[in-house]
Order: structure tokens, then C-alpha cells, then sequence
């Protein structure tokens, strides 16, 4: 059986009266894709900020390979028991921050596209390499890094080029096309060198075609870099193409999940998104 890489276990989150994530379990397996979806307003993207660490959960843990990046309750409320343990070490949460998390090995792109605009598709990349920097104030100060410097410039190089952007290196990113700075925050993604990959409605903006290479595109990711992915999504087609598994979200709850085939088909995912069929016939 794959190893669980991410797993959430009775995950809320509250925003005063509102409960935007309802009770959440889930988990996404070694070389995995996964979608979770549901209606706009359902709680997707705030599932991810809780992973991610931009979001304190009222409740409930996450964990990552087996270890606890997210737990206890942070606000003291909504108490729950996992399988009978004791949990009152856990009063005060153990907690990443977002920084950490992706050295851990988590990179996530955006519902909006984040760039560095000003910047150019170079430098975009070569920002997220730091993230693995071994310098410190000191070393760069004195120069001393010229040699890790120099390298992460090579691999820089070698991820545009993998991912097509080479020739663009040096172009503006607000200047590309949407599609392409859709793929240049992927890329800056894969700079931090994951081994989870949260995509937050990758092909939002996006025509058929370039739905339809978006999906090949994660495909080959998941192959050529040994990933795991978890996305949201609305383009239905993609889902249904790319996804091993299936889960969704409705007003924080989650009501199905499964393969593709069985999710689609479910009553509940139906009614979310189309609302209660009329029982009168013509």
C-alpha cells in the first residue's frame, strides 16, 4: 500500500460563526493526484491554507510523511479524541510556519497568480531557489557563497528549460501571456524542490486548449519529478481525466469521495452543484 505523504484528520477551521472546514479527513497517497472540488465558497483553498500553514485550524491536525505539521487546538475549542489517545499534550498547537513548510517539502501555486511582476522569469525561479540556500547574512555579506550562487543559477537554467521557459528567461513576467505565467508559478513551485505539489485551480482563466495541455502538463510533472499532487479545480474534464482520487467539499462538509467515475455519479455531488432536481415531470 502507497504511503499516506498527506493526511488531515478532523480539520475545522472557524472564522468567528462561520465554519468554512467542517470536521475534514483525507489523505493523498505517494504519487498520487488528487483533486478536491466542490461549488464556489465550499472551502477548498481555505483546506489548503490550513496544509500550508497560513491558516491556524481551529481544530484538528495535519501531517505530512507521518509527522504532525499542523495539531492540538490553537483556540481551545472543539475537543475531539483521535482513536482513544490522549491528547492533553497537545493543548497548544505544533505548528510550521509557512516558510518551513516548504522546506519540508510542500510548494503550492495560487487561485491568483502570485508573481514577482516586476521581476523577470529568472529571477521569479531564482528567488524560490533560495528557499534551499545554505548562506546566511554573513556569507553573502563577505561573498563567500559565489559557488552555491553560481549553482543555483545552473539549475535555474535547466528547470526553463524543462518546463519550455528558457527562451522567455529574461522577459518581465506580467509581461507573458496568462497561460504562460500560469506555468512560470509552477515552475517557481518546483524551484523549492517538493515532493507535494498543491496546485489552486491551475487552469482558472484558461481556454480548452490550453485546459487540455495544462492536464498533460501535470501528468508529466507527476512522472518526470516523482510527484505527488493535490489540486483544485473546477474544469470538471480535467479532474475527471487527471485524478486518481476524488474529493468533495460542500459549505465546509465533506459529502463524497472515491474514483472519478464514482464521484460523479454520486446524488450528493450532483445536487451541490446543480441544486434539488424538480420531482414533477413533463
Amino acid at each position: 500500500m502507497a504511503e499516506a505523504v498527506l493526511r488531515l484528520e478532523d480539520v475545522t477551521m472557524q472564522f468567528g460563526g462561520v465554519v468554512a472546514v467542517n470536521d475534514l479527513s483525507l489523505e493523498v497517497n505517494e504519487g498520487e493526484i488528487v483533486a478536491l472540488i466542490g461549488p464556489n465558497g465550499a472551502g477548498k483553498t481555505t483546506a489548503f491554507n490550513c496544509i500550508t500553514g497560513v491558516y491556524e485550524p481551529t481544530n484538528g491536525r495535519v501531517l505530512f510523511h507521518g509527522e504532525a505539521i499542523v495539531e492540538g487546538y490553537p483556540q481551545g475549542r472543539m475537543r475531539a479524541q483521535y482513536k482513544g489517545e490522549n491528547l492533553g499534550k497537545y493543548a497548544n498547537t505544533i505548528r510550521y510556519t509557512p516558510d518551513r513548510i516548504t522546506r519540508r517539502g510542500i510548494a503550492r501555486t495560487f487561485q491568483n497568480i502570485r508573481l514577482f511582476k516586476a521581476l523577470t522569469v529568472f529571477e521569479n525561479v531564482l528567488i524560490a531557489k533560495h528557499m534551499r540556500a545554505r548562506q546566511n547574512v554573513f556569507s553573502a555579506a563577505l561573498r563567500l557563497n559565489a559557488k552555491e550562487e553560481r549553482r543555483m543559477r545552473d539549475e535555474v537554467k535547466l528547470l526553463l528549460d524543462a518546463q519550455n521557459l528558457a527562451h522567455l528567461k529574461d522577459h518581465v513576467a506580467s509581461s507573458l501571456p496568462y497561460g504562460l505565467q500560469r506555468r512560470l508559478e509552477i515552475a517557481r513551485a518546483l524551484a523549492t524542490g517538493p515532493s507535494l505539489l498543491l496546485l489552486d485551480e491551475p487552469a482558472a482563466g484558461m481556454n480548452p486548449q490550453e485546459t487540455q495541455e495544462l492536464a498533460a502538463f501535470i501528468q508529466e510533472l507527476r512522472e518526470e519529478y516523482k510527484l505527488t499532487i493535490f489540486l483544485i479545480e473546477h474544469h470538471m474534464d480535467l479532474v475527471m481525466k487527471i485524478s486518481d482520487r476524488v474529493y468533495v467539499l460542500d459549505f465546509g462538509n465533506l459529502i463524497s469521495h472515491g474514483t472519478p467515475d464514482h464521484v460523479q455519479s454520486d446524488p450528493r455531488v450532483i445536487e451541490a452543484y446543480l441544486g434539488v432536481a424538480d420531482d414533477a415531470e413533463d
